[in-house]
């Protein structure tokens, strides 16, 4: 891939959003939310089902429109989705490269499919592909044109323990090596202490609190903070 990501610094904003709204009809799903995003930074946004965490993430996709407020950041974002959403009847490489032209892009897509581990492998089609390799193809796709942000959307949602792990160190390498600032949409918190520099917790379309994860955090203290953020009592229960 290009060696465009060396000239990104944390410090540089990825995304900066102010005042967002975002409503279907008279129902409010994001109020007046602020975020900023550095780049290389891996920010996690955890909530309750139905408080907007996805029609955030699709509004800064430029998927959906915005009611009121202000977008800062690319024009073109980078999203992988839960599902892999792979062409079936192309080979990986052409699933790669989208849009690219071929002189351009097979080069491209090869780098790529041997950054996430599949290199050799890019005249095969989909079909041959598990769960965790599809998802690996998802992220080149997402990764080859050196995105500023890069938008998740519980892409390991779907995958066994084991795969989910191995994907978790893939995807932060590549965050390291590429720089985008990313943020991830999910409903595991083990996931997000796991693989995010900050965690974000939205509650009502607005974000409503903010922790530090990584190093140096006390993972059972957080864990225990942010179920209590989403309502749930992670206390055991006393021995009778």
């Amino acid at each position: 891939m290009s060696a465009q990501t060396a000239t990104r610094q944390r410090g540089d904003a990825a995304v900066i959003v102010r005042g967002l709204r975002r409503q279907y009809g008279e129902h409010v799903v994001v109020d007046d939310l602020d975020l900023q995003i550095e780049a290389g930074e891996f920010v996690a946004l955890l909530g309750e089902s139905g408080c907007g965490k996805t029609t955030l993430l699709r509004a800064l996709a430029g998927l959906d429109p915005i009611d009121a407020g202000h977008v800062e950041g690319p024009v073109q974002p980078a999203v992988v989705f839960q599902e892999h959403r792979l062409m079936p009847w192309f080979p990986l490489w052409r699933n790669v490269a989208l849009g690219i032209p071929d002189d351009k892009g097979r080069p491209l897509a090869e780098a790529a499919l041997r950054e996430v581990g599949l290199g050799g492998r890019e005249n095969d089609l989909p079909r041959r592909l598990s769960g965790g390799q599809a998802q690996r193809v998802a992220l080149a796709r997402a990764l080859v044109r050196e995105p500023r942000l890069l938008l998740l959307d519980e892409p390991f949602a779907a995958l066994d323990a084991l795969t989910r792990i191995k994907m978790h160190v893939l995807v932060k390498e590549l965050v390291a090596r590429h720089q985008p600032g990313v943020l991830l949409v999910t409903h595991d918190v083990d996931e997000a202490i796991a693989i995010s520099d900050r965690i974000l917790v939205m509650r009502k379309g607005r974000i409503a609190a903010s922790y530090g994860a990584g190093a140096g955090q006390d993972g059972g203290k957080l864990r225990a903070r942010l179920l209590r953020e989403l309502g749930v009592d992670a206390r055991p229960e006393s021995a009778t």
